[in-house]
């Protein structure tokens, strides 16, 4: 089965790892600061704060910039559930808005009805790797006060007006677990221009504790700490940092397969009766998942012909606006997103797939399609 996602890793990852464990500092420590160093330096951003997890830098971000109880946050309803949940663990209340049906982006004029009052951030999420429209976004955060804290976890090597995804709200959260553009096997980053709530952040992410052990042991020589503020056991490990180190050296041929893959599967697709592809600009995009939209009375029965074919497909995502846990919070219908998850189908994409296995994807697609003519 050739599968949607998958980690692309070598012996340079495992080396870095090795050296990581002979040193006996396997927690945060050297290695993480030299890989958000490498991480500022190749986004343009003023501070960059490694953490465990995307969903972690997530909850900081928010954390970070005062969103707290009674709180609103504006986010698409077809996102992961880490963006709602984030939301839900601060006591802040997600308000689900629109997405554009050519692109699954944010759809502002959405956002612009469902401000109010209580608006503390909005969400925007970088479907795929595709920025949001951050100009309208930003002339609406200057109107109504409240902070941009953008989901990127699709969008690390993604650009948006000539500057990388990073340097653009007021936090920008991006994800490297196992199967995004790089990987730290689990981990993530909040990336952001403000030095006094990147420091906040850097606290948050260790319990509150206003100096890390790394630095009170090997540095200041002390093992005095002060709790100061609350706090999360966020912090990334060395070993994480040090597979993101090697992920990083690879990142321009990762992004360039990735481009030539997903322009194959547009220029095939393009023209096929019932498959209609996503707005994207593979110029600035480094794309993380490639989607498709079928028609909802076709979906399930197209997933089972590429599996009967050997292609894995999945879907990304249910929209959040129908979960159990998240309806009491729906304010009003959401006719848009309630049709698109339906007609949401993700395929193949990853560094691993041979030309091969791109053809055998082609091939099962156009098939579906041809067969569902013919009938």
């Amino acid at each position: 089965m050739i599968a949607i996602s998958k980690p692309s890793t070598g012996p340079e990852e495992m080396r870095a790892v090795e050296k990581v464990f002979e040193t006996g500092w396997l927690g945060l420590g050297s290695t993480v600061y030299d890989f958000e160093e490498t991480l500022k330096k190749y986004l343009g951003a003023k501070n960059v704060i490694a953490v465990n997890t995307g969903t972690s830098a997530i909850h900081i971000a928010l954390a970070g910039l005062g969103v707290g109880p009674g709180d609103e946050v504006i986010l698409p309803s077809i996102t992961f559930a880490a963006c709602v949940q984030s939301i839900l663990a601060l006591g802040a209340v997600p308000v689900f808005a629109e997405s554009h049906e050519e692109n699954l982006l944010l759809d502002i004029d959405d956002v612009k009805k469902r401000i109010t009052p209580k608006t503390k951030a909005v969400m925007p999420v970088h479907f795929c790797g595709n920025p949001c429209d951050l100009d309208a976004l930003k002339a609406l955060a200057t109107k109504h006060g409240f902070k941009i804290v953008e989901d990127a976890a699709h969008a690390f090597g993604s650009e948006y007006k000539g500057a990388k995804i990073g340097t653009h709200g007021d936090a920008v959260c991006f994800s490297f677990d196992p199967i995004k553009n790089i990987t730290t096997g689990e981990g993530g980053a909040v990336a952001l221009a403000d030095d006094k709530i990147a420091e906040d952040i850097r606290r948050l992410r260790l319990l509150g504790i206003d100096k890390d052990t790394w630095h009170r042991y090997k540095n200041a020589r002390t093992y005095i700490y002060e709790v100061v503020s609350p706090g999360f056991r966020y912090h990334m490990p060395n070993f994480c940092a040090a597979v993101g180190l090697e992920q990083m050296k690879k990142l321009p041929k990762f992004i360039a397969r990735r481009r030539e893959i997903a322009k194959r599967y547009d220029a095939a697709f393009k023209s096929v009766p019932g498959v209609t592809i996503l707005d994207v600009d593979y110029a600035t995009v480094a794309p993380h998942i490639y989607m498709v939209r079928v028609p909802a009375e076709d979906r399930d029965a197209f997933m089972e012909s590429l599996k009967a074919k050997g292609v894995g497909t999945g879907l990304h995502y249910i929209a959040n606006h129908i979960q159990p846990f998240f309806k009491k919070y729906v304010r009003g219908p959401l006719p848009r997103a309630e049709r698109l998850w339906q007609e949401l189908v993700t395929l193949p994409l990853h560094c691993e797939l041979s030309d091969m296995d791109v053809e055998t994807v082609i091939s099962a697609v156009t098939a579906f399609r041809g067969a569902k003519t013919a009938a």
